[in-house]
Protein backbone atom coordinates (compact mmCIF):
# COMPACT_ATOMS: atom_id res chain seq x y z
CA UNK A 1 0.00 0.00 0.00
CA UNK A 2 2.87 1.70 0.86
CA UNK A 3 3.93 2.20 -2.95
CA UNK A 4 0.27 4.24 -3.92
CA UNK A 5 0.09 7.31 -4.98
CA UNK A 6 -1.26 10.13 -2.52
CA UNK A 7 -3.70 11.44 -5.43
CA UNK A 8 -4.86 9.61 -8.44
CA UNK A 9 -7.44 11.36 -11.31
CA UNK A 10 -8.00 8.18 -13.12
CA UNK A 11 -10.75 6.85 -15.43
CA UNK A 12 -14.26 7.52 -14.17
CA UNK A 13 -17.63 5.96 -13.14
CA UNK A 14 -19.51 4.70 -16.08
CA UNK A 15 -23.43 4.78 -15.83
CA UNK A 16 -24.31 2.99 -18.94
CA UNK A 17 -25.00 -0.62 -18.58
CA UNK A 18 -25.99 -2.56 -21.80
CA UNK A 19 -25.00 -5.37 -22.94
CA UNK A 20 -21.37 -6.56 -23.80
CA UNK A 21 -20.69 -6.47 -27.59
CA UNK A 22 -19.30 -3.52 -29.42
CA UNK A 23 -22.59 -1.70 -29.62
CA UNK A 24 -22.70 -1.85 -25.68
CA UNK A 25 -19.15 -0.76 -25.90
CA UNK A 26 -20.17 2.55 -27.64
CA UNK A 27 -23.04 3.20 -25.40
CA UNK A 28 -20.84 2.45 -22.36
CA UNK A 29 -18.00 4.74 -23.69
CA UNK A 30 -20.53 7.67 -24.33
CA UNK A 31 -21.37 7.00 -20.70
CA UNK A 32 -17.68 7.86 -19.55
CA UNK A 33 -17.60 11.00 -22.41
CA UNK A 34 -20.34 11.99 -20.80
CA UNK A 35 -19.45 11.41 -17.13
CA UNK A 36 -16.06 13.14 -17.95
CA UNK A 37 -17.74 16.06 -19.11
CA UNK A 38 -19.83 16.25 -16.29
CA UNK A 39 -17.36 15.84 -13.35
CA UNK A 40 -15.18 18.69 -15.04
CA UNK A 41 -18.15 20.97 -14.97
CA UNK A 42 -18.93 19.77 -11.49
CA UNK A 43 -15.22 19.88 -10.38
CA UNK A 44 -14.93 23.60 -11.56
CA UNK A 45 -17.88 24.75 -9.61
CA UNK A 46 -17.32 22.70 -6.76
CA UNK A 47 -13.69 23.19 -5.80
CA UNK A 48 -12.45 26.90 -4.40
CA UNK A 49 -8.85 27.62 -4.82
CA UNK A 50 -6.09 25.68 -3.14
CA UNK A 51 -5.54 22.17 -2.87
CA UNK A 52 -7.06 22.01 0.04
CA UNK A 53 -10.38 21.24 -1.21
CA UNK A 54 -9.28 18.03 -2.85
CA UNK A 55 -11.05 14.92 -2.18
CA UNK A 56 -8.94 12.11 -0.31
CA UNK A 57 -8.23 8.61 -1.91
CA UNK A 58 -7.12 5.68 0.36
CA UNK A 59 -7.60 2.20 0.18
CA UNK A 60 -8.52 -0.69 2.11
CA UNK A 61 -7.64 -3.89 2.13
CA UNK A 62 -10.85 -6.61 1.84
CA UNK A 63 -10.80 -10.39 1.63
CA UNK A 64 -10.96 -11.49 -2.02
CA UNK A 65 -13.41 -14.23 -0.96
CA UNK A 66 -15.52 -13.22 1.98
CA UNK A 67 -17.74 -15.58 2.26
CA UNK A 68 -14.49 -18.10 2.82
CA UNK A 69 -12.99 -17.25 6.06
CA UNK A 70 -10.33 -20.04 5.85
CA UNK A 71 -8.85 -18.37 2.70
CA UNK A 72 -6.57 -15.63 3.50
CA UNK A 73 -6.55 -13.68 0.56
CA UNK A 74 -7.04 -10.09 -0.34
CA UNK A 75 -6.94 -6.98 -2.54
CA UNK A 76 -6.81 -3.25 -1.98
CA UNK A 77 -10.16 -0.97 -2.68
CA UNK A 78 -10.08 2.11 -3.46
CA UNK A 79 -12.18 4.61 -1.53
CA UNK A 80 -12.13 8.57 -1.95
CA UNK A 81 -13.09 11.00 0.89
CA UNK A 82 -14.84 14.45 0.91
CA UNK A 83 -14.54 16.08 4.63
CA UNK A 84 -14.73 19.14 4.04
CA UNK A 85 -18.40 19.44 4.87
CA UNK A 86 -18.37 17.01 8.01
CA UNK A 87 -19.25 19.36 11.09
CA UNK A 88 -19.21 16.27 13.58
CA UNK A 89 -18.06 12.35 14.18
CA UNK A 90 -21.53 12.27 14.89
CA UNK A 91 -22.74 13.43 11.61
CA UNK A 92 -24.14 11.18 8.87
CA UNK A 93 -21.87 9.44 6.13
CA UNK A 94 -22.79 9.74 2.72
CA UNK A 95 -21.56 6.19 0.96
CA UNK A 96 -20.83 6.70 -3.09
CA UNK A 97 -21.22 3.36 -4.35
CA UNK A 98 -19.31 2.98 -7.69
CA UNK A 99 -20.34 0.57 -10.21
CA UNK A 100 -19.08 -1.26 -13.54
CA UNK A 101 -16.23 1.07 -14.01
CA UNK A 102 -13.68 3.31 -12.38
CA UNK A 103 -14.43 5.38 -9.45
CA UNK A 104 -12.16 8.88 -9.25
CA UNK A 105 -13.00 12.00 -7.27
CA UNK A 106 -16.23 12.96 -8.55
CA UNK A 107 -17.85 10.72 -6.71
CA UNK A 108 -17.25 12.87 -3.94
CA UNK A 109 -17.80 16.27 -5.25
CA UNK A 110 -20.42 16.05 -7.65
CA UNK A 111 -24.21 14.75 -7.43
CA UNK A 112 -26.17 14.26 -4.98
CA UNK A 113 -23.88 13.31 -1.97
CA UNK A 114 -21.65 16.48 -2.25
CA UNK A 115 -24.56 18.82 -3.14
CA UNK A 116 -26.55 17.64 -0.38
CA UNK A 117 -23.60 16.79 2.50
CA UNK A 118 -23.50 20.56 3.21
CA UNK A 119 -26.89 20.99 4.57
CA UNK A 120 -25.90 17.73 7.18
CA UNK A 121 -22.50 18.09 7.56
CA UNK A 122 -22.15 14.91 6.39
CA UNK A 123 -18.77 13.18 5.22
CA UNK A 124 -18.69 11.97 1.66
CA UNK A 125 -17.32 8.27 0.91
CA UNK A 126 -16.72 6.89 -2.44
CA UNK A 127 -16.09 3.37 -2.66
CA UNK A 128 -15.19 1.66 -6.04
CA UNK A 129 -16.59 -1.68 -7.29
CA UNK A 130 -14.38 -4.71 -6.98
CA UNK A 131 -12.38 -5.56 -10.18
CA UNK A 132 -13.14 -2.18 -12.07
CA UNK A 133 -10.46 0.64 -12.25
CA UNK A 134 -7.63 0.64 -9.57
CA UNK A 135 -9.28 -2.21 -7.47
CA UNK A 136 -8.60 -5.39 -8.97
CA UNK A 137 -7.01 -8.45 -7.31
CA UNK A 138 -3.39 -9.52 -8.27
CA UNK A 139 -3.89 -11.97 -10.73
CA UNK A 140 -5.96 -10.34 -13.69
CA UNK A 141 -9.11 -11.31 -15.41
CA UNK A 142 -9.17 -14.84 -15.87
CA UNK A 143 -11.94 -16.79 -15.16
CA UNK A 144 -10.33 -18.55 -11.77
CA UNK A 145 -10.52 -14.84 -10.69
CA UNK A 146 -13.78 -13.55 -11.61
CA UNK A 147 -15.42 -15.93 -9.86
CA UNK A 148 -14.81 -13.51 -7.23
CA UNK A 149 -17.17 -10.26 -9.08
CA UNK A 150 -20.60 -10.57 -8.67
CA UNK A 151 -22.82 -7.86 -6.50
CA UNK A 152 -22.87 -10.31 -3.48
CA UNK A 153 -19.19 -10.11 -3.53
CA UNK A 154 -19.71 -6.18 -4.01
CA UNK A 155 -22.26 -6.22 -1.43
CA UNK A 156 -20.05 -7.74 1.07
CA UNK A 157 -17.09 -5.24 0.65
CA UNK A 158 -19.80 -3.04 1.61
CA UNK A 159 -20.19 -4.16 4.60
CA UNK A 160 -17.14 -4.71 6.02
CA UNK A 161 -15.85 -1.06 4.42
CA UNK A 162 -18.79 0.46 6.36
CA UNK A 163 -17.10 -1.12 9.59
CA UNK A 164 -13.68 -0.11 8.68
CA UNK A 165 -14.23 3.31 7.77
CA UNK A 166 -16.12 4.23 10.76
CA UNK A 167 -13.35 2.79 13.08
CA UNK A 168 -10.40 4.48 10.68
CA UNK A 169 -12.63 8.10 10.97
CA UNK A 170 -13.70 7.69 14.19
CA UNK A 171 -17.41 8.02 12.79
CA UNK A 172 -19.75 7.72 16.01
CA UNK A 173 -21.73 4.31 16.31
CA UNK A 174 -24.82 7.24 16.19
CA UNK A 175 -23.78 8.19 12.96
CA UNK A 176 -26.24 7.40 10.06
CA UNK A 177 -24.86 5.97 6.75
CA UNK A 178 -26.87 6.51 3.52
CA UNK A 179 -25.99 5.00 0.56
CA UNK A 180 -26.07 6.48 -2.83
CA UNK A 181 -25.77 5.10 -5.96
CA UNK A 182 -26.64 5.29 -10.12
CA UNK A 183 -27.69 2.87 -12.65
CA UNK A 184 -25.98 -0.70 -11.58
CA UNK A 185 -24.69 1.24 -8.67
CA UNK A 186 -27.86 2.49 -8.20
CA UNK A 187 -29.60 -1.58 -7.82
CA UNK A 188 -26.42 -2.54 -5.00
CA UNK A 189 -27.35 0.87 -3.14
CA UNK A 190 -30.82 -0.28 -2.97
CA UNK A 191 -29.58 -3.59 -1.83
CA UNK A 192 -27.21 -2.76 0.81
CA UNK A 193 -30.08 -1.13 2.71
CA UNK A 194 -32.11 -4.44 2.17
CA UNK A 195 -29.24 -6.77 2.81
CA UNK A 196 -27.79 -4.70 5.68
CA UNK A 197 -30.31 -2.61 7.70
CA UNK A 198 -28.43 -2.82 10.51
CA UNK A 199 -25.79 -0.86 8.77
CA UNK A 200 -27.48 0.95 6.33
CA UNK A 201 -30.32 3.43 7.25
CA UNK A 202 -31.37 4.22 3.83
CA UNK A 203 -30.43 4.32 0.04
CA UNK A 204 -30.62 6.62 -2.75
CA UNK A 205 -31.07 4.27 -5.80
CA UNK A 206 -31.08 6.23 -9.35
CA UNK A 207 -31.75 4.81 -12.26
CA UNK A 208 -31.70 1.38 -10.65
CA UNK A 209 -31.95 -1.79 -12.68
CA UNK A 210 -32.66 -3.97 -9.98
CA UNK A 211 -34.67 -6.59 -12.48
CA UNK A 212 -32.57 -8.79 -14.27
CA UNK A 213 -33.85 -9.95 -17.49
CA UNK A 214 -32.12 -12.18 -20.15
CA UNK A 215 -34.50 -10.45 -23.39
CA UNK A 216 -34.07 -6.56 -22.80
CA UNK A 217 -36.19 -5.52 -25.61
CA UNK A 218 -38.06 -3.50 -23.15
CA UNK A 219 -34.94 -1.07 -23.92
CA UNK A 220 -36.03 0.01 -27.83
CA UNK A 221 -39.78 -0.01 -26.47
CA UNK A 222 -38.36 3.52 -24.46
CA UNK A 223 -36.30 4.51 -27.08
CA UNK A 224 -39.26 4.16 -29.47
CA UNK A 225 -41.56 5.95 -27.28
CA UNK A 226 -39.09 8.69 -26.68
CA UNK A 227 -37.99 9.76 -30.18
CA UNK A 228 -42.04 10.66 -30.76
CA UNK A 229 -42.51 12.61 -27.65
CA UNK A 230 -42.69 16.00 -28.35
CA UNK A 231 -41.50 17.05 -24.53
CA UNK A 232 -37.59 15.63 -25.36
CA UNK A 233 -37.82 16.93 -29.34
CA UNK A 234 -39.51 13.77 -30.60
CA UNK A 235 -42.38 13.42 -32.83
CA UNK A 236 -44.22 10.68 -35.05
CA UNK A 237 -41.94 12.23 -38.14
CA UNK A 238 -39.05 11.53 -36.24
CA UNK A 239 -39.54 8.09 -35.17
CA UNK A 240 -40.47 7.17 -38.70
CA UNK A 241 -37.54 8.73 -40.19
CA UNK A 242 -35.65 6.46 -37.52
CA UNK A 243 -37.22 3.59 -39.29
CA UNK A 244 -36.32 4.29 -42.44
CA UNK A 245 -33.02 4.75 -42.10
CA UNK A 246 -32.50 1.85 -40.37
CA UNK A 247 -34.13 0.26 -43.27
CA UNK A 248 -32.13 1.85 -45.99
CA UNK A 249 -28.82 0.39 -43.99
CA UNK A 250 -29.93 -2.97 -43.98
CA UNK A 251 -30.85 -2.20 -48.01
CA UNK A 252 -27.50 -1.43 -48.96
CA UNK A 253 -25.91 -3.94 -46.80
CA UNK A 254 -27.66 -6.57 -48.98
CA UNK A 255 -27.01 -4.66 -52.13
CA UNK A 256 -23.73 -6.32 -52.46
CA UNK A 257 -19.85 -5.92 -52.12
CA UNK A 258 -19.84 -2.41 -53.58
CA UNK A 259 -22.53 -1.34 -51.84
CA UNK A 260 -21.39 -2.51 -48.64
CA UNK A 261 -17.66 -0.99 -49.26
CA UNK A 262 -19.61 2.61 -49.62
CA UNK A 263 -21.33 2.02 -46.57
CA UNK A 264 -18.19 1.54 -44.90
CA UNK A 265 -17.08 4.43 -46.01
CA UNK A 266 -19.66 6.46 -44.87
CA UNK A 267 -20.92 5.01 -41.64
CA UNK A 268 -16.84 5.54 -40.76
CA UNK A 269 -16.52 1.30 -40.09
CA UNK A 270 -13.03 0.46 -39.36
CA UNK A 271 -13.36 -2.62 -41.39
CA UNK A 272 -14.91 -4.85 -44.15
CA UNK A 273 -18.53 -5.40 -43.09
CA UNK A 274 -19.29 -8.39 -45.29
CA UNK A 275 -19.14 -10.90 -42.84
CA UNK A 276 -22.98 -11.43 -41.44
CA UNK A 277 -21.79 -11.17 -38.01
CA UNK A 278 -20.49 -7.76 -38.38
CA UNK A 279 -23.47 -6.89 -40.45
CA UNK A 280 -25.29 -7.43 -37.35
CA UNK A 281 -22.85 -5.69 -35.04
CA UNK A 282 -22.94 -2.73 -37.21
CA UNK A 283 -26.88 -2.20 -36.84
CA UNK A 284 -26.40 -3.06 -33.23
CA UNK A 285 -23.67 -0.16 -32.86
CA UNK A 286 -26.27 2.22 -34.75
CA UNK A 287 -29.05 1.31 -32.40
CA UNK A 288 -26.49 2.01 -29.80
CA UNK A 289 -25.99 5.18 -30.86
CA UNK A 290 -30.31 6.20 -31.54
CA UNK A 291 -30.32 5.06 -27.41
CA UNK A 292 -27.38 6.62 -26.42
CA UNK A 293 -29.42 9.82 -27.66
CA UNK A 294 -32.46 8.92 -25.56
CA UNK A 295 -30.59 7.28 -22.23
CA UNK A 296 -28.63 10.50 -22.10
CA UNK A 297 -31.20 13.20 -23.18
CA UNK A 298 -30.31 16.57 -22.77
CA UNK A 299 -27.73 16.01 -20.43
CA UNK A 300 -24.39 18.30 -20.52
CA UNK A 301 -21.76 16.79 -22.18
CA UNK A 302 -24.18 14.88 -23.98
CA UNK A 303 -23.11 15.19 -28.40
CA UNK A 304 -26.42 13.65 -29.56
CA UNK A 305 -29.96 14.65 -27.79
CA UNK A 306 -32.85 13.19 -29.09
CA UNK A 307 -34.15 16.96 -30.34
CA UNK A 308 -30.76 17.16 -32.25
CA UNK A 309 -30.92 13.03 -33.43
CA UNK A 310 -34.34 13.95 -34.42
CA UNK A 311 -33.23 17.31 -36.48
CA UNK A 312 -30.95 15.33 -38.39
CA UNK A 313 -33.35 12.40 -39.67
CA UNK A 314 -35.45 15.06 -40.12
CA UNK A 315 -33.35 17.82 -42.36
CA UNK A 316 -33.32 17.24 -46.06
CA UNK A 317 -36.95 15.30 -46.09
CA UNK A 318 -38.41 18.22 -47.73
CA UNK A 319 -36.24 17.58 -51.00
CA UNK A 320 -38.32 14.41 -51.40
CA UNK A 321 -35.32 12.17 -51.25
CA UNK A 322 -35.88 8.88 -49.98
CA UNK A 323 -32.66 8.09 -48.38
CA UNK A 324 -32.18 11.31 -46.71
CA UNK A 325 -33.27 9.80 -43.37
CA UNK A 326 -29.95 7.68 -43.92
CA UNK A 327 -27.83 10.79 -44.51
CA UNK A 328 -29.13 12.07 -41.37
CA UNK A 329 -28.33 8.75 -39.23
CA UNK A 330 -24.78 8.87 -41.24
CA UNK A 331 -24.31 12.29 -39.60
CA UNK A 332 -25.25 11.38 -36.25
CA UNK A 333 -22.49 8.94 -36.39
CA UNK A 334 -20.06 11.74 -37.36
CA UNK A 335 -21.29 13.64 -34.41
CA UNK A 336 -20.38 11.49 -31.94
CA UNK A 337 -17.40 9.73 -33.43
CA UNK A 338 -16.54 13.06 -33.35
CA UNK A 339 -17.25 13.65 -29.83
CA UNK A 340 -15.51 10.27 -28.85
CA UNK A 341 -12.40 11.05 -30.69
CA UNK A 342 -12.86 8.02 -32.74
CA UNK A 343 -11.02 7.64 -36.50
CA UNK A 344 -13.60 5.28 -37.16
CA UNK A 345 -15.98 2.77 -35.49
CA UNK A 346 -15.12 -0.98 -34.94
CA UNK A 347 -18.11 -3.24 -35.81
CA UNK A 348 -15.46 -6.49 -36.28
CA UNK A 349 -17.47 -9.62 -33.82
CA UNK A 350 -14.32 -11.22 -34.20
CA UNK A 351 -12.31 -8.16 -32.78
CA UNK A 352 -14.81 -7.72 -30.12
CA UNK A 353 -14.50 -11.36 -29.37
CA UNK A 354 -10.87 -11.34 -28.32
CA UNK A 355 -10.59 -7.94 -26.90
CA UNK A 356 -12.81 -9.11 -24.44
CA UNK A 357 -10.78 -12.39 -23.89
CA UNK A 358 -7.79 -10.05 -23.10
CA UNK A 359 -7.37 -11.09 -19.16
CA UNK A 360 -4.81 -8.46 -18.72
CA UNK A 361 -7.06 -5.19 -16.76
CA UNK A 362 -4.41 -2.92 -17.74
CA UNK A 363 -5.59 -3.80 -21.95
CA UNK A 364 -9.06 -4.09 -20.71
CA UNK A 365 -9.76 -0.99 -20.47
CA UNK A 366 -13.08 0.46 -19.06
CA UNK A 367 -14.32 -2.95 -17.53
CA UNK A 368 -16.02 -4.49 -20.80
CA UNK A 369 -14.80 -8.11 -19.85
CA UNK A 370 -15.64 -7.72 -16.28
CA UNK A 371 -19.09 -6.32 -16.88
CA UNK A 372 -19.94 -8.71 -19.68
CA UNK A 373 -18.88 -11.78 -16.65
CA UNK A 374 -21.27 -10.09 -14.60
CA UNK A 375 -24.25 -10.20 -17.43
CA UNK A 376 -23.15 -13.38 -18.09
CA UNK A 377 -23.56 -14.57 -14.53
CA UNK A 378 -26.33 -12.21 -13.12
CA UNK A 379 -27.99 -9.81 -15.10
CA UNK A 380 -28.36 -10.40 -18.66
CA UNK A 381 -29.57 -6.82 -19.90
CA UNK A 382 -29.25 -8.02 -23.49
CA UNK A 383 -31.14 -5.41 -25.36
CA UNK A 384 -32.88 -6.64 -28.55
CA UNK A 385 -35.26 -5.29 -31.37
CA UNK A 386 -37.21 -8.57 -32.80
CA UNK A 387 -40.53 -7.16 -31.73
CA UNK A 388 -42.06 -6.35 -35.19
CA UNK A 389 -43.15 -3.21 -33.59
CA UNK A 390 -39.34 -2.22 -32.64
CA UNK A 391 -38.43 0.53 -35.21
CA UNK A 392 -35.05 -0.56 -35.77
CA UNK A 393 -32.85 -3.63 -37.32
CA UNK A 394 -34.06 -6.37 -35.59
CA UNK A 395 -30.04 -7.35 -35.53
CA UNK A 396 -28.28 -8.34 -33.81
CA UNK A 397 -30.61 -10.71 -32.03
CA UNK A 398 -30.87 -12.60 -28.53
CA UNK A 399 -29.03 -15.81 -29.33
CA UNK A 400 -25.68 -14.02 -30.97
CA UNK A 401 -25.38 -11.53 -27.75
CA UNK A 402 -25.39 -15.05 -25.66
CA UNK A 403 -22.98 -16.38 -27.49
CA UNK A 404 -20.35 -14.35 -26.33
CA UNK A 405 -20.80 -16.00 -22.86
CA UNK A 406 -20.25 -19.10 -24.73
CA UNK A 407 -17.43 -17.57 -26.81
CA UNK A 408 -15.37 -15.58 -23.86
CA UNK A 409 -16.35 -17.91 -21.02
CA UNK A 410 -18.14 -20.81 -21.71
CA UNK A 411 -21.20 -20.39 -20.10
CA UNK A 412 -23.83 -22.13 -21.86
CA UNK A 413 -27.54 -20.06 -22.52
CA UNK A 414 -28.92 -22.30 -20.16
CA UNK A 415 -26.54 -21.06 -17.12
CA UNK A 416 -27.06 -17.25 -18.30
CA UNK A 417 -30.66 -17.66 -18.04
CA UNK A 418 -30.84 -19.59 -14.59
CA UNK A 419 -28.72 -16.84 -13.12
CA UNK A 420 -30.75 -14.20 -14.17
CA UNK A 421 -34.00 -16.33 -12.27
CA UNK A 422 -31.50 -16.71 -9.30
CA UNK A 423 -30.85 -12.94 -9.14
CA UNK A 424 -34.36 -12.10 -9.29
CA UNK A 425 -35.25 -14.64 -6.63
CA UNK A 426 -32.31 -13.36 -4.67
CA UNK A 427 -32.80 -9.79 -4.44
CA UNK A 428 -36.94 -9.66 -4.99
CA UNK A 429 -36.51 -8.26 -8.48
CA UNK A 430 -38.71 -5.09 -8.69
CA UNK A 431 -40.38 -5.86 -5.31
CA UNK A 432 -37.33 -6.23 -3.08
CA UNK A 433 -38.90 -5.39 -0.02
CA UNK A 434 -36.16 -2.97 1.35
CA UNK A 435 -37.34 0.12 3.61
CA UNK A 436 -36.05 3.68 3.97
CA UNK A 437 -35.12 2.91 -0.15
CA UNK A 438 -35.75 6.30 -2.62
CA UNK A 439 -35.42 5.01 -6.21
CA UNK A 440 -35.53 7.94 -8.71
CA UNK A 441 -36.06 7.22 -12.23
CA UNK A 442 -36.50 9.29 -15.52
CA UNK A 443 -39.34 8.20 -17.57
CA UNK A 444 -37.06 8.52 -20.85
CA UNK A 445 -34.70 6.73 -19.43
CA UNK A 446 -35.08 3.31 -21.07
CA UNK A 447 -33.68 1.69 -17.78
CA UNK A 448 -36.42 2.67 -15.63
CA UNK A 449 -38.90 -0.25 -17.09
CA UNK A 450 -36.06 -2.22 -14.76
CA UNK A 451 -36.36 0.16 -11.63
CA UNK A 452 -39.15 0.60 -9.23
CA UNK A 453 -41.14 3.27 -10.18
CA UNK A 454 -44.01 2.78 -7.81
CA UNK A 455 -43.53 2.51 -4.06
CA UNK A 456 -45.02 -1.11 -3.35
CA UNK A 457 -45.61 0.00 0.47
CA UNK A 458 -45.41 2.89 3.10
CA UNK A 459 -41.57 2.40 3.87
CA UNK A 460 -40.54 2.60 0.22
CA UNK A 461 -40.31 5.71 -1.67
CA UNK A 462 -40.17 5.83 -5.68
CA UNK A 463 -39.72 8.95 -7.82
CA UNK A 464 -40.34 8.99 -11.75
CA UNK A 465 -39.29 12.38 -13.05
CA UNK A 466 -40.98 13.71 -16.20
CA UNK A 467 -38.78 13.92 -19.06
CA UNK A 468 -35.53 12.65 -16.82
CA UNK A 469 -32.74 10.72 -18.71
CA UNK A 470 -30.35 8.16 -16.94
CA UNK A 471 -29.27 8.87 -13.81
CA UNK A 472 -29.71 13.10 -14.73
CA UNK A 473 -30.92 13.97 -10.88
CA UNK A 474 -27.19 12.83 -9.68
CA UNK A 475 -26.19 15.04 -12.09
CA UNK A 476 -24.62 18.82 -10.94
CA UNK A 477 -27.28 21.28 -10.67
CA UNK A 478 -27.74 23.96 -14.15
CA UNK A 479 -30.05 26.55 -15.41
CA UNK A 480 -30.95 24.59 -18.12
CA UNK A 481 -32.46 22.37 -15.60
CA UNK A 482 -36.24 21.22 -16.40
CA UNK A 483 -38.74 22.36 -13.38
CA UNK A 484 -39.83 18.20 -12.78
CA UNK A 485 -35.76 17.79 -12.47
CA UNK A 486 -35.74 20.91 -9.78
CA UNK A 487 -38.70 19.32 -8.17
CA UNK A 488 -37.08 15.89 -8.51
CA UNK A 489 -34.24 17.13 -6.62
CA UNK A 490 -36.09 18.86 -4.05
CA UNK A 491 -38.22 15.42 -2.99
CA UNK A 492 -34.47 14.00 -2.66
CA UNK A 493 -34.30 16.57 -0.31
CA UNK A 494 -37.14 16.17 1.65
CA UNK A 495 -36.44 12.17 1.37
CA UNK A 496 -33.25 12.70 3.37
CA UNK A 497 -35.22 15.34 5.98
CA UNK A 498 -37.31 12.61 6.85
CA UNK A 499 -34.53 9.89 7.33
CA UNK A 500 -32.34 12.13 8.99
CA UNK A 501 -34.16 14.44 10.47
CA UNK A 502 -35.05 12.47 13.70
CA UNK A 503 -31.33 11.20 14.30
CA UNK A 504 -30.39 14.75 13.83
CA UNK A 505 -33.04 15.44 16.72
CA UNK A 506 -31.64 12.69 19.06
CA UNK A 507 -27.82 13.84 18.77
CA UNK A 508 -28.70 17.67 19.64
CA UNK A 509 -30.85 15.92 22.79
CA UNK A 510 -28.33 13.36 23.26
CA UNK A 511 -25.42 16.72 23.85
CA UNK A 512 -24.01 15.19 20.18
Amino acid sequence: MAGRPALWLGPLLLLSLGGPSAPASLLRRLGEHIQRFQESQGLSLTLGPGAGALPKQGWLEQPLDPFNTSDQRSFLQRYWVNDQHWASQRGPVFLHLGGEGSLRSGSVMRGHPAALAPAWGALVIGLEHRFYGLSIPAGGLDVAQLRFLSSRHALADVASARRALARLFNVSTASPWICFGGSYAGSLAAWARLKFPHLILASVASSAPVRAVLDFSEYNEVVSRSLTSAAVGGSPECRAAASAAFAEVERRLRAGAAARAALRAELGACSSLDGAEDQAELLGALQALVGGAVQYDAQAGVPLSVRRLCGLLLEGRRNGSCSASYHGLRRAVQVVMRSLGQRCLSFSRAETVAQLRVTDPHVSGVGDRQWLYQTCTEFGFYVTCEDPRCPFSQLPALPSQLELCEQVFGLSTASVARAVAQTNSYYGGQTPGATHVLFVNGDTDPWHVLSVTQASGPSESALLIPGASHCMDMAPERPSDSPSLRLGRQSVLQQLQTWLGPAKESQVSSGG
